[in-house]
């Protein structure tokens, strides 16, 4: 397990830690409910830097990378960003990307344990081209401010950083002490929220002031769990769990964000592209309401049925502390996917029903 830099830290703060991806995370500090309420209402400090992160150097990366995801990345300006994915040549997902514009480089934000994966894809594609794969994991971190707080959160910590106003766009400041730090507008809830990416040595320092300021706001330190509650009440599917390797990025319901219909080629467009034209995937991402009365939850895969028809199968489920309800996400074939079906989850050896509804939710 790779683990976090800022363990001890964590650790005197009584941080309760897992491992996701074989990257080791915080999973709370001994109030998961306590931790939703602050992302939702105030702000949380989540140490995300268990994420991957590589950086694209050379002067061909945007051309490149153009040519390798489902979003434009050629008409980024510094100090911009954009949500894709990146597929296969069949259209089948590798990973999602949160890909931001710096002066000299492409940064790349994706989900925890993917790094040498998604560097071995780029590297099997550069040929001639003038770009270079960066892991820069062990140079820089990701704390995450989540909450409507959260602009006021960075403000207090009196370096001039500044939250954008439009999504994926960033700040920068250049400090003599902590160095360079980026401030990503990147909501990871329904609330506002932002990433700061602060080099290593930094870190710490950063996130002992973060976690103080939200603190003034009534906000806490906050950990993978409470995290996981508010994305799945926002219906954002998540890489490795909502979606993966098996399915098409149309399904998942990331298509408005991620997937360009405009930018010209890239390995996977023309399936997509005959998707779009040729009619609806045979699936889709849709979320699902549960009863209020189940003894557990579903686990991932569990089944949906129509009569005794498969029709489906859970992603993630949760009792959602904002709805007051269980919900989950899950992929439900075409003909069975309308809001306001009502289909059959197995749980054991037992049916419950399960009501179809569109993303996000809005109960």
């Amino acid at each position: 397990m790779t683990g976090l830099s800022l363990h001890e830290f964590h650790h005197s703060l009584n941080a309760v830690f897992t491992e996701v991806n074989g990257a080791e995370v915080v999973s709370h500090y001994g109030d998961v409910l306590a931790e939703h309420a602050a992302l939702c209402a105030t702000a949380g400090v989540i140490d995300l830097s268990c994420r991957s992160r590589l950086c694209l150097t050379g002067a061909d990366r945007a051309r490149f990378l153009h040519g390798q995801i489902t979003n434009n990345v050629k008409d980024l300006k510094p100090s911009q960003g954009c949500y894709a994915a990146l597929v296969t040549a069949k259209g089948k997902l590798q990973s999602d990307l949160n890909v931001y514009s710096l002066a000299d480089e492409l940064l790349l934000d994706f989900e925890p344990g993917l790094g040498a994966g998604v560097a071995e894809r780029f590297e099997k594609f550069i040929i001639a081209d003038d770009v270079q794969v960066v892991d820069v994991v062990p140079h820089y971190g990701l704390l995450s401010v989540q909450g409507p707080k959260a602009p006021e959160v960075v403000a207090k910590l009196g370096l001039g950083l500044t939250v954008p106003e439009k999504p994926l766009h960033f700040s920068k400041i250049t400090d003599a002490t902590l160095g360079e730090i980026y401030c990503m507008n990147h909501a990871r809830g329904l609330a506002p929220g932002c990433d700061l990416f602060v080099p290593t040595g930094a870190l710490a320092a950063v996130a002992d002031k973060l976690i103080a300021a939200a603190k003034e706001f009534g906000g806490r330190a906050c950990g993978w769990q409470g995290l996981e509650l508010v994305r799945v009440e926002a219906g954002i599917p998540r890489f490795g769990v909502d979606m993966d390797e098996t399915n098409l990025a149309p399904e998942a319901g990331i298509e408005a964000r991620a997937i360009s219909y405009s930018k010209g080629c890239y390995i996977g467009q023309e399936v997509i592209a005959r998707i779009r034209t040729y009619g609806q995937v045979a699936k889709a991402l849709r979320g699902l309401v549960l009863p209020d009365d189940l003894r557990e939850l579903p686990a991932r895969g569990a089944k949906l049925f129509s009569g005794e028809k498969e029709v489906g199968v859970l992603t993630s489920a949760i009792a959602s502390p904002a709805f007051q309800k269980n919900i989950a996400l899950g992929y439900v074939r075409r003909e069975h996917n309308e809001p306001g079906v009502t289909l059959q989850v197995q749980l054991g050896d037992q049916l419950f029903p399960a009501t179809v509804t569109a993303l996000p939710f809005r109960l």
